[in-house]
């Protein structure tokens, strides 16, 4: 993708969202906080993991510093940085650790999301990465708290990522990208 400013980013990330996440329910529980406006989307067009590691910890800080009916979690969108999925994954065990070192650790949770994603042992081309690929690279700052009150509502969790595999490899990279480039 070419350089987009944070606008675009954030739309972008908003529209894979609501039409991928939210739409094929890949998290049951994305839905309340977008609607309500709870997510944060900062942007960082830094392009080494020296230059994303302190927009990094200033997102983690606003995070636990900000009132989570006010914002619940964050996305921090790289536009420029660690294209590279291998790079991308050696910056977020940094980024892990950084949350450790904060003694952040069972506070905040990261999830992973690349365009190139790909679980190990698995075929590049399997629909079943599309759980985690996204427009750009992104860092998802999680309040555990929220996160466990909501698996506790929920029926079955551990049910999910067969459930999404499921999903998406009925629907097939064609009907993903399908999805995807839909207005």
């Amino acid at each position: 993708m070419t350089h987009v400013d944070d606008d675009q980013a954030v739309a972008v990330t908003r529209h894979w969202l609501e039409r991928f996440v939210i739409g094929l329910n890949l998290c049951p529980f994305a839905a309340a906080p977008f609607r309500k406006d709870r997510i944060a989307y900062p942007v960082c067009d830094e392009v080494s993991l020296e230059g994303i590691y302190p927009v990094f910890l200033r997102t983690l800080e606003t995070l636990v510093l900000s009132d989570p009916q006010k914002q619940e979690t964050a996305l921090l969108i790289l536009t420029r940085g660690l294209s590279d999925f291998d790079d991308y994954l050696d910056g977020l065990s940094t980024l892990e650790q950084a949350v450790v070192d904060a003694g952040l650790d069972g506070v905040i949770q990261l999830a992973s999301f690349h365009p190139d994603y790909c679980f190990d042992g698995v075929s590049h081309d399997d629909p079943a990465n599309y759980s985690n690929r996204s427009p750009f690279p992104m860092f998802h700052l999680i309040r555990e708290d929220g996160l466990e009150a909501a698996l506790a509502s929920y029926p079955q969790p551990e049910s999910i990522p067969e459930r999404n595999i499921q999903c998406l490899r009925d629907l097939g990279v064609s009907g993903i990208r399908d999805l995807l480039e839909k207005d």
